[in-house]
């Protein structure tokens, strides 16, 4: 038995492991996981639990997961329902689960209140693609299962799709990179990618070398780079962009360190100055 299945996206250790992956990983104990739900607006997972490490991704608002291990530093090993990206992350950041997701956040974010008053004291914001517990609604207001309040315009339904991903993406024009990032407030490339194709109802891997894999069916690009099409994924090593047009790029970059868009000829070369060609073209649906 080989130990040999992706850690990022598979729950085992040498002395730990997923009870599903029994008989498939070798593994010093194997537990069942605990439900559990993400309380924070966004919760980090990290490689291993040091709090100075940097993100590999993060869970927002009311994102299920399993938990594995908890240590009295306050850690949680985890691996998310969505994605099934396996990490650690603050145990603060988690409750039991609560009622099943009704609604979820359908702008870049909105504020969660104490009472239905918009002059009320936030307890906090909620990013684009969270899920809630709505209660009921009244007038203006969300009432959420934990007693917390939402602007109601700005949730959709739960399975509400979106009909373009890449409109989706260019609502984040703007917003700052963040390595690991999923949010408004800082995200990076892949996070980028899978958000807005998630919203289109679409399945999308976490990391950019993931995508190049999965999303959608790779061209070929043996005899140069294809005449591009909106919705198309440009991949180089460690880096994807989507494209806007048949010649705008856009991407969650580090070189404009946001989400930037610009002439794709340009990028390309820029990047491939710094020693990385384009590795791969991806076409994805869901572009009108």
């Amino acid at each position: 038995m080989t130990n040999d299945l992706d850690p990022r996206r598979h729950a085992y250790r040498p002395d730990l492991a997923d009870r599903r992956l029994a008989g498939r990983v070798a593994a010093g104990r194997f537990v069942e996981g605990a439900e559990r739900q993400v309380i924070a607006t966004t919760a980090v997972l990290r490689r291993r639990p040091e709090p100075d490490l940097g993100a590999d991704t993060e869970a927002l608002f009311g994102e299920r997961l399993r938990v594995f291990e908890e240590t009295p530093e306050g850690w949680a090993w985890v691996q998310l329902d969505e994605d099934g990206y396996v990490g650690w992350m603050a145990s603060a950041a988690l409750a039991v689960a609560g009622p099943a997701a009704n609604r979820k956040v359908a702008v870049l974010r909105t504020f969660r209140y104490p009472r239905p008053d918009m002059k009320s004291p936030p307890l906090g914001h909620l990013a684009f693609s969270s899920r809630v517990a709505v209660a009921d609604i009244d007038g203006k207001f969300a009432r959420l299962a934990d007693g917390s309040f939402v602007i109601a315009r700005h949730l959709g339904e739960i399975d509400a799709v979106e009909a373009d991903f890449v409109a989706v993406a260019e609502r984040f024009l703007g917003v700052p990179y963040l390595w690991g990032g999923k949010s408004s407030l800082g995200l990076d490339c892949s996070g980028l990618v899978q958000i807005a194709l998630h919203a289109a109802g679409l399945c999308c891997p976490r990391d950019s070398d993931m995508q190049a894999a999965e999303a959608g069916a790779a061209l070929d690009i043996s005899g140069g780079l294809p005449a591009f099409r909106r919705g198309d994924l440009v991949f180089w090593r460690g880096h994807v962009g989507i494209m806007r047009s048949e010649t705008e790029l856009l991407h969650a970059n580090a070189f404009h360190m946001l989400v930037a868009s610009e002439p794709a000829a340009g990028a390309i070369a820029r990047i491939a100055a710094d020693g990385l060609p384009v590795s791969g073209v991806r076409r994805v649906g869901a572009v009108v």
